[in-house]
């Protein structure tokens, strides 16, 4: 049993979250803050850059194997592969299983939880999907669909997300100075908000025609995208937020 995800492949990664999910259910749901099986499937399958029917394939593979509702493949004998890695993991309690999922994506629930503010602890159970919906799974499906777009095509594609630009990626095309700037952003259900960070509404507002935002609805169900060229003059209403938050330390003179 191998507990670093640095070194789990990521075929065992979808099918340990299809063990997860097949031996917890609804229990395994709300512990990542996920409200159905096609949502989990759609936000950890794009987050894993995979497609979400491979999680969903994987469950059923072991719905026979765990005492649930549904019956899944009994047709069919357990695959060598998965068999292999449900006895690997046959132990693993539903904590460490869970921070094992978790970790799959990078997600460090106490890191994030001491920069919550107040009312968001409160839905600290639903942090992991809310984070993914908003971030990870959302730039997986942009670079899964973005070379078929005919806003892109042709372009080349840099991540960004790490480098504090203002935007999440960086497209170019051959033999142009000018590049093209894609914010993404990820709601669960097919109408939500979205908020652009102070640099993110700068950089929108300076690139303008060079700049879009890029959002993927319905995470819920089947998620799809609309792509919005110069947000921040068009037909897009923004309004000016701001929130205090407040961070304790303990000190002591050495």
């Amino acid at each position: 049993m191998i507990l670093d995800p640095g070194r789990i492949p990521n075929r065992e990664k979808l099918i340990l979250t299809g063990i997860y999910l097949s031996k917890f259910g609804s229990l395994g749901l709300k512990k990542l803050g996920f409200r159905t099986f096609a949502e989990a499937y759609n936000v950890v399958g794009y987050a894993l850059g995979s497609r979400p029917s491979s999680i969903k394939n994987y469950r059923d593979e072991f719905d026979p194997f765990f005492p649930n509702s549904r019956k899944g493949w009994h047709k069919r004998e357990m695959r060598a592969y998965c068999r292999k890695v449900l006895d690997d993991y046959t132990n693993l309690d539903f904590e460490p299983f869970t921070g094992l999922i978790k970790s799959f994506v990078g997600y460090d629930e106490n890191t994030w939880s001491s920069v919550q503010a107040k009312d968001e602890k409160e839905e600290r159970a639903s942090g992991f999907a809310r984070r993914l919906i908003t971030g990870l799974a959302a730039e997986r499906y942009f670079e899964s669909v973005h070379s078929s777009l005919l806003e892109f095509q042709g372009c080349t594609i840099e991540n960004t997300t790490q480098l504090g630009c203002g935007y999440d990626f960086k497209l170019s095309r051959e033999k142009s100075e000018d590049f093209l700037a894609v914010e993404v952003k990820g709601i669960r259900e097919r109408v939500g908000s979205v908020s652009l960070t102070p640099r993110e509404y700068e950089v929108a507002s300076e690139l303008r025609d060079r700049f879009y935002l890029f959002v993927v609805k319905d995470f819920q169900k089947v998620p799809y995208h609309e792509i919005f060229l110069n947000p921040t003059a068009g037909n897009l209403q923004f309004t000016r937020t701001e929130r205090v938050l407040i961070q304790v330390s303990w000190i002591t003179r050495v």
